[in-house]
């Protein structure tokens, strides 16, 4: 109900009904107009504020303050050039590799270790599948961080990275001469977190994350 009613707000204010700057009726009134509960319409307009369309003034009402919503995050990371993406990645994991070292459990070594045989396993097939192990693996070392930020970050970066590196290993032809791509740096990553050493997670997260990251840079100076 929350969805439905924000929605036809929103359709109001984008087709002007309500123009920038004006004032939109009392919880009341909306919630007649929309046949829905005053929390309804309260939870709708906390929607279309977080959107950017509109905002409280206290003891003064609720005011348009823009007619098109402002992209979301995910919408952003869609736009934006993978180079981009991988940058705020590398900070991402390089960092959760530290972190993974030091507070991984035996459960989350044997999660990384599966799931690097799932990447080897997968070097046979497609490049699609290759990328989805590929991403499945990192995925497990940022999980063994046991920072739900960090992994919810990740788990935002995974569309915009999966379909880049699509792209890229299709345009270098990496996989070519070697199915398996970036194994030693994997198994490296995965037994330094294992070992419970930072330092060496960390190098190890880094190189890996560069080598990739200088193939974007080849490609085109914004990514691919």
């Amino acid at each position: 109900m929350v969805e439905q009613a924000a929605a036809r707000l929103r359709a109001q204010i984008s087709e002007g009904h309500w123009p920038v700057g004006s004032k939109l009726p009392g919880e009341t009134t909306l919630a007649k107009e929309l046949g829905v509960g005053r929390s309804t319409v309260r939870e709708a307009l906390r929607a279309l504020a977080g959107a950017g369309l509109v905002r409280a003034r206290q003891g003064a009402g609720v005011f348009v303050t823009a007619a098109e919503a402002k992209e979301d995050w995910p919408t952003r990371l869609r736009r934006a050039a993978v180079g981009d993406v991988y940058e705020v990645r590398m900070l991402v994991e390089v960092q959760a590799a530290r972190l993974a070292a030091h507070r991984r459990t035996d459960e989350d070594i044997s999660a990384m270790r599966a799931a690097l045989e799932g990447r080897r396993a997968a070097s046979a097939g497609p490049d699609p599948a290759f990328v989805d192990a590929d991403i499945a693996l990192h995925a497990a070392v940022v999980a063994a961080a046991h920072n739900p930020v960090l992994a919810d970050l990740f788990a935002e970066f995974a569309p915009a990275l999966r379909e880049g590196l699509i792209a890229l290993l299709d345009l270098t032809g990496v996989r070519a001469d070697e199915s398996n791509h970036g194994d030693e740096a994997h198994e490296a990553l995965v037994r330094a977190v294992a070992e419970g050493d930072g330092d060496e997670a960390e190098r190890a997260a880094r190189t890996e994350l560069e080598a990739t990251m200088g193939r974007l840079e080849g490609i085109s100076p914004s990514g691919v």
